[in-house]
Order: structure tokens, then sequence, then C-alpha cells
């Protein structure tokens, strides 16, 4: 199951980034508008072209198999990496009787 998600993650991913540059951008008709052409620069947008609404569909999709790629992968085993190492370089602590201090003169008495 697993493998199919993931492959159709990727799937998606790729024409999700296909579609977007197909599309033509916002700003294209700001300089026609300008130019004399009869588009209103912030009006409205007129009907929703195929690549938006195809656009949303994939976004929605690619949304879905992440969050389902996120559930299936973090519900793995909690353990750390760290649970099976010994240290081996750490030298173990020493204790003494009578703890020696450095740099401090004795007391003469």
């Amino acid at each position: 199951m697993t493998p199919i998600i993931i492959i159709l993650h990727v799937v998606v991913c790729v024409a999700l980034i296909l579609i977007v540059l197909l599309q033509k951008g916002k700003g294209a008709g700001m300089g026609a508008a300008f130019g004399g052409s009869s588009q209103t620069v912030f009006g409205s947008a007129g009907a929703t072209t195929f690549l938006h609404k195809v656009t949303t569909i994939i976004a929605v999709v690619f949304m879905l198999t992440s969050l389902g790629l996120s559930f299936l992968f973090g519900r793995g085993a909690t353990t750390s990496i760290m649970e099976d190492v010994t240290p081996s370089g750490v030298p173990a602590a020493q204790t003494s009787a009578a703890p020696v201090q450095t740099g401090v003169p004795p007391d003469k008495n």
C-alpha cells in the first residue's frame, strides 16, 4: 500500500508542477488593459478555466497523499537510534576515598 501511495504522490507532484507552469499568469492581462483592451484591471476574472479546476483537484490529491504518507511513516517505532550504543570512548568515573584538590596549598598546622 505504501509504494502505491508514494508513486501516486510523485506522479501528482509532477502533474501539479506541469499544470501550474501551463497556466497564464494573472498579471498578463494587466498590460493589455492599459493598451485599450475591454478587460477590467481589478474586476471579475471571468469563468473558471479547465486548468484552474484541474489544478485545484490535483492540489487536493497532493495534500491528501502527503497527509497519508505522514501518518504511515509517522507511526513507526519510537525508539531512539542511540539506544543500543555503548559509551566505549568515555572512561568510567573514578571514585576515591579522599578527593584530590589541585592548586590549593595544604594547611600547615
